[in-house]
């Protein structure tokens, strides 16, 4: 189990490093695949061995090989990120692979996996790139309802799940009406980009249950006050400062993916409906 998780992670380092790509081409319209990575100073391209996520950053000292000029500590951030988010999601789902009880629940346990690998690393390319830009890009916002729909799709199949799956499809029609309404009620504080974020975040949460789908879009507004109000405390924002709410909506999705289901329920038995 302990090899999978590494090996996981390296794996989750390999895509931290095409973030790195996308975040930096995706809001410039630029393509991920060509040109092939060059410093952007002497425009030098990158060698191999001079990618390699995080270690190639340290060993060059965060400089470029030929100029010398400085390389971001943002890129070795990203991938470590990345590869720490893999493997903790692989810490947490892989052990139901293994212990499934058939062929088919455990692929379909894989699928799971898999959704959630998928959803981490959009996670982190668009909240690095709304914190950069203020935009949720359509280019990965709405493939991300065909890949994590078609996931959740077969591993209803496999386990013979149906409901689970209408659970999430209702769920993001709910959280993305609910962001609809907010964006139409108040244009400037929340975007088309947040509403359809919103659809994505609900199919996921919606698997995993309707306390999971409550916690984490509540979380969000939490979260995101909470943000305002400390930026706004050491002056870093003010009032009508406009704050990016995308990192925000995908922090709240990950409390309720991995804790909404305790926290509704904690809060259900402390109300006394439990």
């Amino acid at each position: 189990m302990a090899l999978l998780v590494t090996l996981v992670g390296v794996l989750g380092g390999a895509i931290g490093s095409f973030l790195n790509v996308v975040v930096h081409r995706v809001p410039a319209g630029i393509s991920v695949v060509h040109p092939p990575s060059a410093c952007p100073y002497c425009s030098t391209r990158i060698r191999p061995y001079d990618n390699i996520p995080v270690i190639s950053w340290i060993v060059l000292r965060g400089r470029c090989r030929e100029c010398r000029a400085p390389i971001s500590a943002r890129y070795p951030v990203l991938e470590l990120t990345t590869a720490l988010a893999f493997a903790a999601l692989a810490s947490w789902r892989l052990g139901e692979v293994v212990s499934a009880d058939s062929a088919s629940s455990a692929f379909a346990e894989l699928a799971v996996l898999v959704a959630l690998l998928y959803f981490a690393a959009v996670t982190i390319a668009l909240a690095a790139i709304d914190l950069d830009v203020h935009r949720l890009p359509n280019v990965i916002v709405l493939p991300s309802y065909a890949v994590v729909g078609s996931l959740l799709l077969t591993a209803a199949l496999l386990e013979g799940d149906l409901v689970s799956f209408a659970q999430a499809l209702a769920g993001s029609g709910i959280l993305f009406a609910f962001y609809f309404v907010i964006a139409l009620a108040a244009p400037r504080g929340m975007g088309m980009g947040d509403v359809k974020l919103a659809g994505v975040l609900g199919l996921i949460l919606g698997w995993f249950g309707w306390g999971s789908l409550a916690v984490g879009g509540f979380s969000a507004f939490v979260l995101g006050g909470i943000a305002g109000i400390a930026l706004i405390a050491i002056r870093k924002a003010r009032r009508t400062t406009a704050i990016p709410f995308g990192p925000w909506m995908l922090a709240g999705a990950w409390v309720g993916i991995i804790a909404g289901e305790a926290l509704a329920s904690g809060y259900v038995t402390f109300i006394g409906l439990g």
